[in-house]
């Protein structure tokens, strides 16, 4: 699997489909090794087809590609240290019981005069067939895992490893121009002529890049740990609540002020406070140089981090369209109540219930709503005393594709006042200031409308209750079958009342009893 493919290729690093059909919900377990410049990472992906979760996720930093610029190969230690995080990624996976691993190798392995006869020792001790890539195939791969978690992204993706850094455009859901360079901060670490010949390296390469890849005002994906580690330092700098790297958000002025916070820190006492390794820490302010450039020559509406890159595209590129096409979110959300709900399905009949509330809501926010009703009861194990907090810490921190942060926190919160009719003293209070006065009261509202279709369960196969609500009236009222009459009782009228209260609406109740 070297070098470019030819477009008609289909590439395949698999012994088997991983979607054997376009209607596939869940996804067969599969192991992916990426065997980068500076790490080496098993991931074991399980759980929803379209957005697949982390069953396992093991990283070793290597440095596979230190002094491979002065050297022309693989850093002996490195490759040492790498043979034996292999040895017990294949242990691991046969032990899990899977019958194939795949791996693919990028920049270092690709670029070292040694790297066939690394290739060809892993193969002879352990039977792992490694897949050496080309840059503009990482580039491409590393945007398709972008896609992978936003469907029908646009933009400019760019992928920092140990040796290189790669980059490609996305619109309407697919790959487009796309390059590689050798903008990778372990190879630029011992560059000949120090801080003045790597701000030079640097300023040339970004500048021919700018030159040839053209305008991208659009929004930048940052995929690679060294993005990450400074999106971490951008976080710790801001006293940002939320520390999920997965979406993110960053502008330009952030990049400036962090690398300007980078510079005048003591980066031991900085990585202390936010453990990042020593070896990452290490090529920190390179990997800020470069973005600092990148961000002023391509002046993006803003940043984005993604968590998803190489390994993720990989799945991606065996997907068949119509699973492409499908919501990440929603399609998780379903896994999770296939899979941890005690009525699987209800969610879709709770959603039926609740939509006149939010009938006229546009699509980012009718799509919470319906993984809410989903979600709302994936979390019944937890004691009863702190489900609503296990709710939120589930919205919140879960691998859920396809969510901002505000989103994030929004369906976190609607899911906490499904258990809890107040929201004041929980220890996630700091991250409420992520949403604006109206986005806290619409995750009430759905919260406490969950809270009471939740109490109205009766025969599944028939409407038993049904809400009708007139805004302008400020009107809400319940109208319940004779079936369901026995259910609605007096904590039900107390759920009733408590979500009238919040739309600032008279609650009016119809028993149908005949």
């Amino acid at each position: 699997m070297d070098g470019l493919k030819e477009p008609a290729q289909e590439w395949e690093p698999f012994n088997r489909p991983l979607f054997e059909s376009p209607k596939t919900r869940d996804l067969s377990r599969v192991a992916v090794i990426d065997i980068g410049s500076n790490s080496v990472r098993l991931v074991v992906f399980d759980g929803a087809a379209r957005s697949p979760a982390y069953f396992f996720n093991e990283k070793v930093m290597c440095a596979l590609g230190a002094g491979l610029a002065e050297t022309g190969k693989l850093n002996p230690e490195g490759r040492t240290r790498a043979l034996s995080a292999l040895r017990r990624f294949c242990s691991i996976t046969k032990g899990i019981g899977l019958p194939d691993l795949t791996a693919v190798a990028t920049a270092a392995v690709r670029e070292a005069s040694d790297g066939p006869e690394f290739v060809a020792q892993v193969f002879e001790e352990t039977g792992l067939k490694i897949h050496v890539i080309n840059g503009p195939e990482e580039a491409r791969l590393s945007a398709q895992g972008v896609l992978l978690g936003w469907p029908g992204s646009y933009g400019l993706v760019c992928d920092i490893g140990g040796a290189s850094m790669e980059l490609a455009e996305i619109s309407d859901g697919e790959v487009g121009q796309r390059l590689t360079t050798p903008l990778g901060p372990l190879k630029l670490i011992n560059i000949k002529g120090g801080k003045k010949g790597r701000k030079a390296f640097i300023t040339k390469t970004l500048d021919d890049l700018r030159a040839t890849m053209g305008p991208q005002s659009d929004r930048l994906f940052l995929v690679g740990g060294s993005w990450r580690a400074i999106a971490r330092i951008d976080m710790h700098r801001r006293g940002y609540p939320l520390h999920v790297m997965h979406e993110y958000r960053m502008t330009a002025r952030d990049i400036r002020e962090t690398v300007k916070y980078i510079d005048a820190s003591d980066l031991e006492k900085l990585r202390s406070a936010i453990s990042i390794p020593s070896s990452r820490m290490a090529l920190v302010p390179i990997a800020a140089q470069i973005l600092k450039g990148i961000a002023k020559r391509f002046k993006p509406h803003d940043i984005a981090v993604s968590s998803y890159g190489i390994r993720e595209g990989i799945l991606y590129e065996q997907m068949p369209q119509i699973m492409r096409d499908r919501d990440p979110l929603i399609e998780s959300c379903h896994f999770a109540e296939r899979k941890d709900a005690r009525l699987p399905g209800f969610g879709m009949r709770l959603h039926k219930f609740i939509f006149p509330l939010f009938q006229n809501s546009a699509p980012d926010r009718a799509r919470l709503v319906r993984a809410a009703c989903l979600l709302h009861d994936v979390s019944w194990r937890a004691h009863p005393d702190f489900r609503a907090e296990v709710c939120f810490e589930y919205a919140t921190r879960a691998n859920l594709g396809g969510l901002s942060h505000k989103e994030r926190v929004f369906l976190g919160l609607a899911l906490l006042h499904r258990y809890r009719n107040k929201r004041d003293g929980t220890q996630f209070e700091k991250l409420f200031s992520l949403l604006n006065d109206d986005g806290r009261k619409d995750a009430e509202v759905l919260g406490k409308a969950m809270r009471l279709g939740a109490m109205l369960w009766a025969n599944p196969d028939n409407e038993t209750a049904k809400l009708n609500w007139l805004p302008k009236k400020k009107s809400l009222s319940l109208t319940v079958t004779v079936e369901a009459s026995p259910l609605f009782g007096e904590v039900a009228k107390l759920r009733l009342y408590s979500l009238a209260k919040v739309l600032d609406a008279t609650a009016y109740v119809d028993m149908k009893l005949t």
